[in-house]
Order: C-alpha cells, then structure tokens, then sequence
C-alpha cells in the first residue's frame, strides 16, 4: 500500500514538472522580429539572385544570432518610400509588428523618379519638409497628395514605434557612378533627408552611404566594378556587393550608440 502511494506521489511530481514545463514555454515571450523594409537593393526580385543580383537584406541574417531574434525582409523591388505605402506593402508589415521588435528601412532609389507619370508614379518631394503637392495619378486615375521623401520615412517611423518598434534608417547605398576617381555619394541629398527624418522622428541614423562608398573609394573604380557589380547594371549589387553591404549594416548597428539592436549581434 505504501509502495502504491509512493507511486502516485512520484506520477503526480512527474505531472506537475511536465505541466510547469508546457506552461512555461507558453510564457515564454516570442523572439522579437527584425523587419526589413526598402527597395530592390534590399531585396532584389524575389531575393533568388535572379540575374545575379542581390539584396543586402539576404545576408543580415548571418550576422545576428538567430537563436534571439529572427530577420525578415520584406523589402520590394521598384518602391519607393511612397509607393511602399500606398501600394499596402508597409500595411502588410505593420500589422505584424509586436512591442520589441526593430525595424530598418533603406528607401531612396526610387524616390527620385517623376511624381506622375504613365509608369510608376513614384516619385516623393525631395526634401524632408512637410510640403505637398495634389496631382492627378495616371495609374490609380485618382488625385492624390503627395509628400516629401522625409515626411514618408517619418510616417512609416511614427508607425512602428506607435507599435512598440525600435527603428533605424539606413542611407541608400552608392550606386557604381564615379568622378575624379571617386564614387558618387548622396551627401547632400537622400543621405542628409534621410538623417533629418531620422533626428526629427526618434530613430537611429546609419549612413550606410558613407561606410559603402569609402569601401568604394579605397578600392577603386574597376575593383569595385568587377566585384561587387555585374557589367550591365550599375545600381543592383552581386552577391560579393550584397553581402559587402550587409556586413557595414551591421558596422553601423554595432557602432550606432545606445541602438539595443546590437545587443543580437553574433558574438
């Protein structure tokens, strides 16, 4: 009888440290997610190296511990910091973003197309001002306001912090355009509205411009041409290009002072 007792006790321990344990991984909060949101250069196609080109949002992921957060890139080729809103692509991720998550977005290619015309219709106001212009969209047949290239990126950054995010935004990366010798940087353009946007909104400013064009500059023209482009695009990077700007991605998350992003780095 004794022995019968001693049994039930040790199946209920059993029970109960089985059941602790199920409760606990409920409790357990999920891993915070880093979202990737941008253009092509982001995300090139559907991130499969068509034509051998790539994203720099591909290779992030290798360099964070993956076991702490997980990345996902949701950037999409031929957006701008506009269009990736009014075409719903920054709805779709919103709505996912949890308190503790991160958000990095690169936007500014694209940017600098017409603000109507018959094909995209995607360009912004190039400034980060609050001006706006309303003109008639030829692809939606509809008149729509349109803003500057600042004020999209301080929306979509006001969003996901209302959401509980830590955002940061990234400068676009050069493309393969030189002078004298030297690539042709965007320093006093989408780099400066990007980092006024940035300050204004609260979010962390990585002038991935800079740290890719002094890359660039130091192994010049023809290296940079032969190894990080492909002959017929001078935009869109190749693998080596793609994973050389991933890697100053995380540089600048690393060295971005008090950005908790770091903190999942890989050691």
């Amino acid at each position: 009888m004794m022995r019968s007792n001693q049994l039930k006790t040790l199946l209920f321990a059993v029970a109960l440290v089985f059941t602790a344990g199920v409760l606990f991984s409920f409790m357990q909060k999920p891993k915070p997610v880093l979202y990737l949101v941008g253009d092509s250069t982001v995300k090139n196609g559907k991130g499969k190296g068509d034509g051998g080109l790539w994203g720099w949002g591909n290779y992030l992921g290798t360099y964070f511990d993956t076991t702490k957060i997980t990345v996902e890139n949701d950037a999409l080729g031929g957006t701008s910091s506009r269009t990736f809103q009014t075409q719903g692509w920054w709805d779709k991720v919103l709505v996912k973003i949890k308190p503790g998550d991160y958000v990095i977005m690169q936007f500014g290619h694209n940017d600098a197309s017409p603000l109507v015309d018959s094909s995209r219709a995607r360009g912004t106001i190039k400034n980060n001002s609050d001006e706006q212009q309303e003109l008639y969209n030829p692809l939606t047949k509809k008149n729509e306001v349109i803003h500057s290239y600042g004020w999209y990126l301080r929306k979509m950054i006001n969003e996901a912090k209302a959401k509980g995010a830590t955002v940061a935004v990234c400068s676009l990366i050069p493309r393969d355009n030189w002078k004298d010798s030297k690539v042709n940087r965007s320093t006093d353009s989408y780099v400066l509205w990007a980092s006024q946007a940035a300050k204004q909104a609260g979010a962390t400013f990585i002038d991935l411009n800079a740290l890719v064009a002094d890359v660039y500059d130091q192994e010049g023209e023809a290296k940079v041409r032969s190894t990080y482009f492909t002959t017929t695009d001078h935009t869109h990077t190749s693998e080596a290009g793609a994973k050389l700007n991933a890697q100053l991605v995380a540089k600048g998350i690393k060295n971005s002072k008090g950005f908790s992003l770091s903190k999942y780095l890989a050691k």
